[in-house]
């Protein structure tokens, strides 16, 4: 009995590993590579002066394989500072990482050609991680600034046009694409709603989902849908005003002839605050709560905000920006401590604007109103905030930079291994996390 019970364990664990291998994005699927990085901090984690040293391992096919690595170290998101060669010895070996006298991450790129195959992988440690301190300072009339662009959005009437999107109900919600003005000047962004099925008025607390960046389609529209079975109304939005149903090759016509290089939205109208193309947007996510708060079903206490990379960074600005937030979930937030790079040695933001070659003095001074890192100090509601270390979009340098300013109750989820990416349980765990701090 206790060897079927062991053999019933192992084919369960045997099927559980090949499910998490299909979906980790780090190795990818169906790779006869597997690289195993352990620092000899089982944090990742070091003080400044502390030297980091990380045992490698490199299996084909399951196999240990013995060969030469080669590898680059240097500072998050920089140049490599430093090269060398390792030799895997029953496929392992140990490369001395060194250190770093100022905070922030080092970065350990690893390259083996095995069998004729060339496979690569990379792993970050942090030095003194809670002293990383955003670049990027404050206006002295941000708050006014934005104040005043809030004062002339209580100007303009709520317009939106709202119809059923049947495509998308579930046997626990209802569906709807919400085409919402923003401001005056008729700007607008796609959403769809979700409403649980048999509400009551003042019943159901709400939850914006602003996007990741680009310009595309709401992607996967259900792959939340337990928001709304839980109790809660979901908005699910775009930015561009641009309809969801379109077809993706319209899409990438669209993200091609507007959203390349130096002519990509976040690069326009970048020499002047007020003429900044994230202006409006961020000015939509007040009224996209003001959309969401004038509904019957709504509980008239509880408001979320919860997106990833842009979305993450969107969700914080909202935060800062509408005081009705009362909940603030962010992954790996992009558009954070954008300018930073303008300093030697230092790590900046999403959408690095110094490799497309916008990012100077006076970019760096409109920006200040833009970035996440200022809104941040103003937030005053309960976060949650969760980051991988091995993340080359919105490097974990930045993500600091946001966490360390937050003076609001926090807490966070740190994935070490984690790229540009959360699973399914961390993205539920969120849901979790609002439904068990909802005011009742």
């Amino acid at each position: 009995m206790k060897n079927k019970s062991r053999k019933f364990f192992l084919i369960a664990l045997l099927l559980v590993m090949a499910i998490c291998n299909v979906c980790a994005e780090n190795y990818p699927y169906r790779s006869d590579f597997l690289w195993v990085t352990a620092p000899n901090h089982a944090d990742w984690l070091y003080k400044t002066g502390e030297k980091a040293q990380v045992e490698v391992q490199l299996y084909r096919y399951g196999v240990a394989q013995d060969g030469e690595v080669t590898y680059t170290i240097g500072r998050d998101m920089l140049d490599a500072g430093r090269m060398g060669k390792v030799v895997l010895k029953r496929g392992k070996a140990v490369v001395d990482m060194g250190t770093r006298r100022d905070p922030g991450f080092l970065d350990l790129c690893l390259t083996a050609n095995i069998g004729g195959q060339t496979t690569t992988h990379h792993v970050k440690v942090g030095f003194s991680v809670d002293k990383i301190q955003p670049y990027t300072k404050e206006p002295a009339d941000f708050t006014s600034f934005w104040q005043k662009e809030l004062d002339e959005l209580k100007s303009v009437p709520l317009s939106y046009t709202r119809e059923p999107a049947h495509e998308y109900d579930t046997d626990k919600a209802d569906a709807y694409l919400v085409r919402l003005v923003v401001n005056r000047q008729k700007q607008c962004i796609y959403g769809y709603l979700f409403v649980p099925k048999g509400c009551g008025k003042g019943s159901c607390p709400v939850v914006l989902s602003p996007p990741g960046a680009g310009v595309k389609t709401i992607k996967e529209p259900l792959r939340h849908r337990y928001y709304a079975d839980n109790g809660c109304i979901r908005f699910e939005t775009e930015i561009h005003g641009l309809d969801p149903r379109m077809t993706d090759g319209q899409f990438k016509e669209i993200s091609t002839a507007f959203n390349t290089g130096a002519n990509g939205y976040l690069c326009q109208g970048l020499d002047s605050r007020d003429d900044y193309y994230m202006k409006h947007l961020y000015v939509g996510l007040v009224r996209a709560i003001d959309f969401l708060t004038s509904l019957p079903e709504w509980d008239g206490k509880n408001v979320a905000v919860q997106g990833g990379s842009q979305g993450g960074a969107l969700s914080l600005v909202a935060a800062a920006l509408d005081s009705r937030v009362t909940l603030c979930c962010a992954n790996h937030p992009a558009l954070a401590d954008m300018a930073a790079y303008r300093e030697k040695g230092r790590t900046g933001g999403y959408p690095h604007m110094q490799r497309i070659g916008v990012l100077n003095e006076r970019t760096e001074k409109t920006l200040q109103y833009y970035d996440v890192v200022n809104f941040a100090r103003h937030i005053s509601c309960p976060v949650r905030m969760t980051w991988g270390y091995n993340d080359n979009t919105c490097p974990p340098t930045t993500s600091y930079a946001v966490w360390n300013v937050l003076q609001c109750p926090k807490s966070s989820l740190i994935t070490p291994i984690n790229e540009h990416w959360t699973s399914d349980s961390t993205e539920r765990g969120h849901c979790e996390w609002i439904l068990s701090n909802l005011i009742k």
